[in-house]
C-alpha cells in the first residue's frame, strides 16, 4: 500500500511537471518574462534651437510639477500654506481653499523651476510631491519669438519652427527592456549599452540675434513715435534666401505663452496679406524692361493725373513731374509714368507676368501659417483697363511682405526667385552639419541685365529721391519708398489708414542683401514711406555692415546726379 501510494503520487507528480513544463509552459515562461522585465521609453529632451551663431533660443531644463496632499500634512493647512505662499509667491488665503477642496493630489504649478522646487525641498514638509520633467526655455524670451515659436504642456510645437520642424527637433526613441529585481527596481547590471546616450545634435537658424535686435529696437521706435498698430523688418540674403532678421510686432513672451493674445501666435509678415504699393514698382519696371516694351533711357510725360476708362489716376499730393525718365518714374514714385508703362503691354501678356512672380500662389518656404497671394481672376482682372492701371502701382492685389523681400531678392541676385528659408541644419557642438534642407531650384525670372539695371534705378530714390532717409556715406543703396492706402475687408480702402515701407538692396555694385521695413499705420501728417520706414532700414543697414563686414562701395564712378523738380517728394 505504501508503494502503491508512492507510485501513485511519482506519477501525479510527472503528470504535473509534463502539464507545466511541456503544456503549460511556453505561457508560464513569458508570464514570468513580463513579471521579470519592464518595458521603459527614456525621455528624450526635445533638440536645441540655435541661430547662426550657435546662441541658444530653445531649449529643455529641469522642471517640477508639484502636487500636495493635504491629508499627509503634518502641519495646518494654514501653515503649510504660509510657507509655500512665500516661494511660490502665491496669497495664503487662495491656498487655504485649495488645501480644502481635495484630500490629495491637487497641482499646484505644472512647471516649476528647479531653483523653486529645490526650496520647497529644502521645507522637508510631509504631503508634498515634486515629479521631475523638462520644460521648454527660452533665454532670448519674446526677441525671437514670431520665429522660434513655442511648445504646449503636451511638447508639442503650436508656432514657428517649433510646429513647422517638429520632426526635426524631436529625438526618435525606441522602447527597450530591462530586467528588474522582485522589488521592481531595474537592475542596472542589465542596461543595454548606449541607453542613457542622444545625440548632441540641435537645429540651427539662419537667424542673426545680434541683428534682429537692433532691427526690433529700431522699429519699437518708430512705432512708439508714429503711435502704429504693427510693423515688421525683414533681412534676406538674396544669394541663397536665408533670412537673417525676421522681427513683427507686437510679439509675445513664449515663456508665458497661455498669457499672450492668440492672434499674436502667427507671424504676419508671413501669414498676412496687404497691397504693396510704390515698393512694386520697381518690381514692374522690371517686367517691362525684360519684356522688352521699354528701354531704359526712355521718357514719358507726367502731367499729373492720366484717364483710364471712366476712372481718372492721379500722383500722391496731386503732383506732375513733366518729361521724366524711367530712373526718375522710380525717384519720384509717378503714378503716371507706371500706368504709361504697362499700358504698353497687352493686358493678357501682363497677367501672365504677374503669375510668372507667383501672385495667387503660396509662398514657399519653411515658416509655418504662410498664405497664398490674392490676384484677381484671368475674367475679372481682363474684364476693365483700370485693373492692369492700378497694379502698375501696386494696388489691386495682395501679397505678404516676406514674398515682396523674394521678389526684390530677384533684383538682388541676377533675377532668380528663391526660397525665403530660416532653417540652417542640423548642427553638432563641434560645429559640423550633419543635415541641411533641400529648396527648391531657383527659378531665373528676369536676366542678369535686367536685373543690374532696375537696382541702378533704385539707387536713385535714395540719392535723389523719396528715399534720402536712409543714405549712409560711403556705401550705394538701391531703396524703394511706399506709403499705400490700406485696403478694408469688406472692399475699397479704410479712410485715412495707410502702409507705409521701405525695401532697400546693397550693395548695388554688388547686390546680396535686401531689407524690408513695413510699419502698419502710423499716425500724423508727415507719416510717408520715406520718413517712418527709411530711418529704420537705415539703422538696420548700419549693423548689416558691421556683422556682415561689407566694405565701402568703390565710388571713382559714382552715379550721375539727375536734377530733381523744384518740389518736395513724398511717397
Amino acid at each position: 500500500m505504501v508503494w502503491a501510494v508512492l507510485v501513485i503520487a511519482a506519477l501525479g507528480l510527472a503528470v504535473n511537471l509534463y502539464n507545466l513544463q511541456i503544456v503549460r509552459g511556453p505561457k508560464l515562461a513569458q508570464r514570468a518574462r513580463n513579471q521579470q522585465m519592464v518595458n521603459l521609453r527614456l525621455f528624450m529632451p526635445r533638440r536645441q534651437v540655435v541661430d547662426r551663431n550657435m546662441d541658444v533660443l530653445a531649449m529643455d531644463k529641469p522642471a517640477y510639477a508639484m502636487y500636495v496632499h493635504p491629508k499627509l500634512f503634518d502641519k495646518s493647512n494654514q501653515e503649510i500654506a504660509k510657507q509655500l505662499a512665500v516661494i511660490l509667491g502665491k496669497d495664503v488665503g487662495e491656498l487655504e481653499k485649495k488645501f480644502e477642496s481635495k484630500k490629495s493630489g491637487i497641482l499646484l504649478a505644472s512647471e516649476l523651476p528647479e531653483e523653486v522646487a529645490d526650496r520647497i525641498s529644502s521645507l522637508r514638509l510631509n504631503g508634498i510631491e515634486l515629479i521631475p520633467k523638462f520644460s521648454r526655455f527660452y533665454p532670448q524670451q519674446d526677441l525671437l519669438a514670431n520665429v522660434v515659436g513655442y511648445v504646449n504642456v503636451d511638447r508639442q510645437g503650436q508656432a514657428g519652427v517649433e510646429y513647422s520642424q517638429e520632426k526635426l527637433l524631436e529625438r526618435s526613441v525606441q522602447t527597450v527592456r530591462l530586467s528588474r529585481t522582485g522589488n521592481g527596481t531595474v537592475m542596472p547590471n542589465y542596461l543595454p549599452e548606449g541607453f542613457l546616450h542622444f545625440d548632441d545634435l540641435r537645429l540651427q537658424l539662419t537667424i542673426d540675434s545680434r541683428l534682429q535686435r537692433i532691427a526690433r529696437n529700431a522699429l519699437q521706435k518708430q512705432m512708439q513715435k508714429y503711435r502704429a498698430q504693427r510693423g515688421a523688418v525683414i533681412v534676406m540674403d538674396a544669394w541663397d534666401g536665408s533670412l537673417l532678421t525676421l522681427v513683427s510686432l507686437p510679439t509675445y513672451n513664449p515663456n508665458q505663452y497661455s498669457q499672450a493674445n492668440v492672434s499674436l501666435f502667427k507671424n504676419w509678415a508671413v501669414a498676412d496679406l496687404y497691397e504693396p504699393g510704390s515698393t512694386f514698382k520697381p518690381i514692374n519696371v522690371a517686367i517691362a524692361l525684360e519684356a522688352g516694351i521699354v528701354k531704359p533711357e526712355e521718357t514719358f510725360n507726367d502731367p499729373g493725373y492720366i484717364q483710364v476708362g471712366d476712372r481718372t489716376i492721379k500722383n500722391a499730393e496731386n503732383k506732375s513731374y513733366g518729361r521724366i525718365n524711367i530712373a526718375q518714374i522710380l525717384q519720384y514714385s509717378s503714378n503716371i509714368g507706371m500706368v504709361q508703362i504697362i499700358q504698353r503691354f497687352q493686358p493678357s501678356v501682363y497677367y501672365r507676368w504677374l503669375e510668372r512672380l507667383g501672385l495667387g500662389q503660396t509662398l514657399a518656404t519653411d515658416l509655418p501659417f504662410a498664405v497664398a497671394s490674392q490676384l484677381k481672376t484671368p475674367a475679372k482682372f481682363l474684364a476693365s483697363p483700370i485693373e492692369a492701371a492700378t497694379a502698375s502701382f501696386g494696388q489691386g492685389f495682395s501679397l505678404t511682405p516676406l514674398q515682396l523681400v523674394q521678389l526684390h531678392g530677384a533684383l538682388a541676385n541676377g533675377g532668380k526667385i528663391v526660397t525665403p528659408h530660416v532653417v540652417k541644419g542640423l548642427i553638432d557642438s563641434k560645429g559640423q552639419m550633419h543635415y541641411t534642407p533641400s529648396f527648391p531650384t531657383p527659378r531665373q525670372l528676369f536676366s542678369p541685365l535686367t536685373a543690374q539695371k532696375v537696382v541702378e534705378m533704385m539707387e536713385t530714390v535714395v540719392t535723389n529721391g523719396t528715399g534720402k532717409a536712409s543714405q549712409i556715406p560711403g556705401y550705394r543703396i538701391a531703396g524703394k519708398t511706399g506709403t499705400a492706402q490700406k485696403a478694408s475687408r469688406s472692399g475699397g480702402y479704410i479712410n485715412g489708414a495707410k502702409i507705409t515701407s521701405f525695401v532697400a538692396i546693397l550693395p548695388v555694385e554688388t547686390p546680396r542683401y535686401v531689407v524690408l521695413a513695413l510699419v502698419d499705420e502710423p499716425k500724423g501728417a508727415n507719416a510717408f514711406g520715406g520718413t517712418v520706414a527709411a530711418p529704420i532700414v537705415k539703422e538696420v543697414i548700419e549693423a548689416l555692415i558691421t556683422i556682415e563686414q561689407i566694405p565701402p562701395s568703390h565710388l571713382s564712378n559714382p552715379p550721375a546726379q539727375i536734377p530733381q523738380p523744384k518740389m518736395e517728394v513724398r511717397d
